[in-house]
């Protein structure tokens, strides 16, 4: 059959599936305005409901008519959101129905058969499907093999098929523009097609390019940890979103969005992707920042934030000291010492009234150890709690009879009394009983701010007992193995102490903080959370992941980053992988590893690897652009007319263009210089700002995750990029992008750059 047959037969499907899906959106539409009309009636019957409070069955039958009312609301709403979300589906697909199709043999079966594959599912009647969702089973076979024998997952067990055809299609306004019949998982002219679009503010599904490795990403079941390194560009992120997509489309009924926890890089970095499932039909899972995480449960804190951390310096004893307090040795430690505090040590406060100390820590400690040796440190807590309130019941009774309680009730008014009584009947059998009455609910509301003290904890000395761990460290771990020697322990530990006084704590301290406070308290983390995946893992630490483990003891893991770009934790992130199988059952491990890099062009990506030294593997895609451009000039002001040159041809070829400056200051002085020459651009100062259309400079430690059609990378001289620390930064910085990529220094290039063959990269120089 004639490639131009074909194509008409192609089209002539596509046509019919478009008439059904523009059907179907009808019969949605009726639904939906069906929905509303009765949604109406059913508010006005409820407003009409006559209230009938004269005898008990007249409140019964009202109830009961409430009841009735609401029951049908409720049922009309969830089918109006049903058929509201069915419309949306059905809109993305009239514009596309399909990307895929598969012909195929099933073992022993005579007829060969044909599966579209879409964005969604899509039928006409019910189970004859004109298109299969991408994450059905049977779709596994486009993403999985080559023509021929191919075996793919269902939830019944593996089965095997005969792929006899794969194909693909591009389609613009439901008229196929291209097919292509290919061998591989997706051919490269789709890929092509895919990578060599603008990029924008906000991240796309790639549902119709995803790669065989990824898709074992996507799919996988069994593991309890799946650790994806992959370099910059690979798909990592995006193959992970559409990891949550699947897994919501597998488990429905049994997995909600709401059970999937995303920590992610920045808040900047959750607005980027956050189109990605609503495109796919799928609700958003919880998205934080690990420090958003930490900061909701300490408010009182100031946590270090992204700039702050950045552009800390650390002395010796300082880096050594983070390299303890990192470690999976500290954290077994943290328990080892919370356990200790079941016999002595643990920190109490005074709980006070009225300026005076209502019950003294010394008796709450007495309280405290006065159960059996026998109880965890969790069941102490609730003794005592329990304890605590029996002893605040009994002195209502003594305070009753104080001076103060007597001024305050000759003192209420009318209304105050009213407040006091609330609903209770107001018959004593004498006034010294109404007396009595009043002066306990003064006195249980005088009591309030205590009653709340016992509830949370606040008689718990946290921040001491926090400082007093620190102090016993060297009991507890060999810090000498570590290059600190006590004196210089003690003073790292003062100056913690000093930090705590200003309400400040650091990234680190932050973790162990918080573990503290939970193996005190017995809390045992959030047991529904079913899947959590970390974004840019090669930032965390040991004892960061080890703690996730623990406040979501039931969930699988799902660890993704870039060894390359550890920007935080540099050499440290090469143990990460060590210390997490210590973590996880290796048996129910598994490491992915992506090396092709899709976001850039060959000669960005061979520039940016040259820049790395002993770096993870990576692999450039084969698609073609200008090589990156080096600009060296002698002054500042040359340095800016060259981004101002930069600017306006990048302007005229992309969309979105970033200038990245190493730090925030770096970014601010550049941005106001641009604005004394007019020229417009938005400056990103903290990870909360959205990304927003035009150019953009923004400081490195908020670019990861983010990509941009072309990237300046502003002053990388040998002063602000030097030594083999800042290798991995300005790896991450000049791997942002996909088309285009300039480098301007005021001075000398970065040294960073030597081992880059001349051959590259192409030196540009300054027109003014």
């Amino acid at each position: 059959m004639s490639a131009n047959t074909e194509k008409e037969l192609e089209q002539k499907y596509l046509d019919n599936v478009i008439e059904k899906v523009k059907e179907a959106e009808q019969t949605a539409e009726k639904k939906i305005k069906t929905a509303r009309h009765d949604i109406k009636g059913i508010n006005k019957q409820i407003d009409d409901i006559h209230l009938n409070t004269t005898t008990y069955s007249g409140m019964m039958d009202t109830a009961m008519s409430f009841r009735a009312q609401q029951q049908m609301l409720d049922e009309r709403q969830n089918s109006w959101q049903h058929a509201a979300d069915r419309l949306a589906t059905l809109k993305r697909l009239e514009k596309k129905p399909y990307f895929a199709r598969i012909d195929f043999r099933e073992k022993g079966a005579a007829e060969k058969e044909t599966v579209y594959i879409g964005l969604a599912s899509f039928t006409d009647r019910p189970d004859h499907f004109l298109v299969y969702d991408w994450r059905a089973p049977i779709s596994s076979v486009y993403y999985e093999g080559k023509l021929g024998e191919v075996k793919y997952q269902t939830p019944v067990g593996e089965q095997e098929v005969d792929l006899t055809l794969k194909r693909q299609f591009q389609i613009k306004d439901g008229v196929i523009v291209t097919i292509f019949d290919t061998d591989e998982q997706v051919g490269d002219q789709m890929l092509l097609e895919a990578l060599g679009n603008h990029s924008s503010t906000k991240m796309k599904s790639i549902v119709t390019t995803i790669q065989r490795k990824q898709n074992e990403i996507i799919r996988d079941t069994k593991d309890e940890l799946l650790f994806v390194q992959g370099a910059a560009g690979s798909g990592k992120t995006a193959a992970v979103l559409q990891r949550v997509a699947w897994l919501l489309y597998r488990y429905r009924g049994n997995l909600t969005s709401s059970q999937v926890v995303l920590f992610s890089p920045n808040q900047l970095f959750n607005d980027y992707i956050d189109q990605v499932l609503p495109e796919l039909g799928e609700h958003n899972m919880v998205q934080m920042t690990y420090f958003q995480f930490a900061n909701r449960r300490v408010p009182k804190l100031h946590v270090q934030n992204l700039e702050q951390r950045f552009e800390s310096h650390e002395d010796a004893t300082a880096q050594n000291a983070q390299r303890l307090l990192t470690s999976l040795q500290y954290f077994n430690a943290t328990e080892r010492y919370a356990k200790h505090l079941g016999h002595a040590n643990m920190r109490f406060r005074n709980l006070m009234f009225n300026g005076k100390v209502f019950l003294s820590k010394d008796k709450i400690k007495e309280i405290y150890y006065s159960f059996n040796n026998n109880y965890n440190l969790g069941n102490r807590l609730d003794g005592t709690k329990e304890e605590l309130i029996r002893y605040l019941n009994r002195r209502v009774s003594s305070e009753m009879r104080n001076k103060w309680v007597e001024d305050e009730i000759q003192s209420l008014s009318k209304e105050e009394i009213d407040n006091l009584f609330g609903n209770q009947p107001r018959e004593f059998e004498d006034e010294d009983k109404e007396y009595k009455f009043l002066a306990r609910q003064i006195v249980m509301r005088a009591f309030m701010p205590i009653k709340k003290a016992i509830d949370h904890n606040q008689w718990l000395n946290i921040n001491g007992q926090f400082l007093h761990f620190f102090r016993v460290t060297p009991k507890l771990v060999n810090i000498n193995s570590y290059g600190i020697s006590e004196e210089q322990w003690q003073r790292y530990v003062d100056n913690l102490k000093e930090n705590l006084k200003q309400g400040k704590i650091s990234a680190n301290g932050i973790t162990i903080y918080l573990y503290l406070y939970d193996l005190i308290t017995g809390k045992h983390g959030q047991r529904d959370i079913r899947y959590v995946f970390v974004d840019e893992v090669q930032d965390y630490d040991a004892y960061q992941l080890a703690y996730l483990k623990y406040r979501f003891p039931r969930a699988k893991f799902t660890l993704l980053g870039d060894l390359n770009q550890a920007i935080f934790t540099h050499e440290n992130s090469r143990s990460l992988l060590q210390q997490l199988g210590t973590m996880f059952d290796p048996e129910k491990t598994k490491v992915v590893q992506l090396t092709k890099s899709y976001r850039s062009t060959k000669q960005i990506t061979d520039f940016t690897k040259h820049i790395l030294v002993d770096g993870e593997a990576i692999e450039a895609f084969e698609r073609e652009g200008a090589k990156p451009q080096i600009c060296e000039t002698k002054t500042e002001d040359e340095a800016v007319t060259a981004v101002v040159d930069a600017l306006n041809k990048y302007k005229k070829e992309h969309d979105a263009v970033a200038i990245i400056g190493k730090t925030l200051a770096d970014s601010e002085e550049l941005y106001q210089k641009l604005m004394a020459q007019n020229v417009k651009t938005t400056l990103i100062r903290t990870e909360n700002q959205r990304l927003v259309n035009g150019p953009i400079i923004v400081p490195s430690y908020l670019a990861k995750g983010l990509e941009f059609d072309a990237v300046i990378v502003w002053n990388a001289n040998d002063k602000q990029y030097h030594g083999d620390g800042e290798r991995q930064l300005l790896y991450t910085i000049c791997s942002r992008a996909m088309h285009d990529l300039s480098l301007v220094s005021i001075g000398k290039v970065t040294s960073l750059i030597n081992q880059v063959p001349v051959d590259e990269y192409k030196r540009v120089m300054n027109n003014k």
